[in-house]
């Protein structure tokens, strides 16, 4: 099998038909959808799992990152987590220290308490890998759903395409992109640390009204879009010429043959809304940075580019694991 996550089609034949609905759960797994929560007595308790795989230099950064990102696209705020960190035999304690250092770090940056999980050393893994569980809350009724646009909703996005893939990338390939990068490449890579959270987009969208969100991860925007659709049982019309790409993103995706479209890219919020405007100028009121790049319609997904109108095809495995 390829690297990278299931498809969509496995995942459902392989993982999902096998679940068997409980009560009281209120969101719960599905293609697209990026979180499960449980309903507490009208607060709901919004839980999601991730591992970092494809990074080594900042795993423990992005392991906090990524499931704080899930949790958001609910509208919850992140305030606890739990991590697991899986040792290689010949890994030092200096390497675990920074691990968990990172860890520490960027959980503390994110007002997020790491309240436990498991370390253990062991031959199943040739590097550090580390999964957290981030955990959340909201009102159940603010809780917000990749599954829930609806046709006529307009598509916003925050951030641009492939900010997590440039980052790690340019980290795990230094020596190699010596020569490529600028000194000005060199300072954009350098603040998009700060860049890969986007815990106050998805808050603050829900609190605008957001009808449906799914923060971009691993198949890049056009698998978030595709996952989102998926699992709101629409289409959608993508506008592929107002999606933001980073010049540095464009240049590094050029040296390696690289779909920046289809490249990792936390640090991207897709948000589907009846009101736009209103959504934006909430982001706007936050320094958040927004453009509408399609609409979600009645059924298929497709990308209109130099005025062609094609079709999106399923995503497959992330362009980080081609290189």
């Amino acid at each position: 099998m390829r690297e990278g996550k299931l498809t969509n089609e496995q995942l459902k034949s392989l993982v999902l038909s096998k679940l068997r609905p409980k009560a009281d759960v209120l969101l719960r797994s599905g293609v697209g959808e990026d979180c499960a929560a449980i309903d507490f007595s009208g607060t709901a308790c919004v839980l999601s799992t991730d591992p970092v795989t494809g990074a080594v230099k900042n795993a423990g950064r992005l392991a906090v990152i990524v499931s704080c990102n899930d949790v958001a696209s609910s509208g919850a705020r992140p305030f606890a987590m739990l991590a697991t960190v899986l040792i290689p035999p010949d890994k030092t304690a200096e390497d675990i220290e920074k691990a968990v250092d990172q860890l520490v770090r960027e959980a503390d940056r994110l007002g997020v308490d790491i309240i436990g999980g498991h370390t253990e050393i062991t031959g199943a893994v040739d590097r550090i890998v580390i999964s957290t569980t981030a955990i959340g809350r909201i009102q159940s009724g603010r809780l917000v759903r990749s599954g829930g646009a609806s046709p006529g909703d307009d598509l916003i996005m925050t951030g641009c395409a492939g900010i997590e893939g440039t980052y790690i990338i340019a980290a795990e390939h230094e020596d190699e992109l010596s020569e490529l990068l600028s000194e000005e490449d060199r300072a954009v890579i350098g603040s998009l640390e700060n860049r890969l959270s986007v815990i106050e987009e998805g808050v603050t969208a829900a609190e605008a009204g957001a009808s449906a969100m799914h923060d971009v991860t691993e198949g890049g925007v056009y698998g978030a879009v595709y996952e989102l659709c998926e699992a709101s049982g629409t289409g959608c019309e993508l506008y592929a010429e107002k999606i933001p790409v980073l010049d540095v993103t464009r240049k590094i995706c050029g040296r390696f043959g690289l779909d920046p479209m289809r490249l990792i890219g936390s640090g991207s919020m897709l948000i589907a809304a009846p009101d736009a405007k209103k959504i934006r100028r909430a982001l706007s009121s936050k320094g958040i940075e927004s453009r509408v790049i399609g609409r979600i319609t009645d059924e298929g997904v497709y990308v209109v580019e130099s005025g062609l109108r094609r079709p999106l095809p399923p995503p497959g495995p992330d362009e980080l694991f081609s290189i």
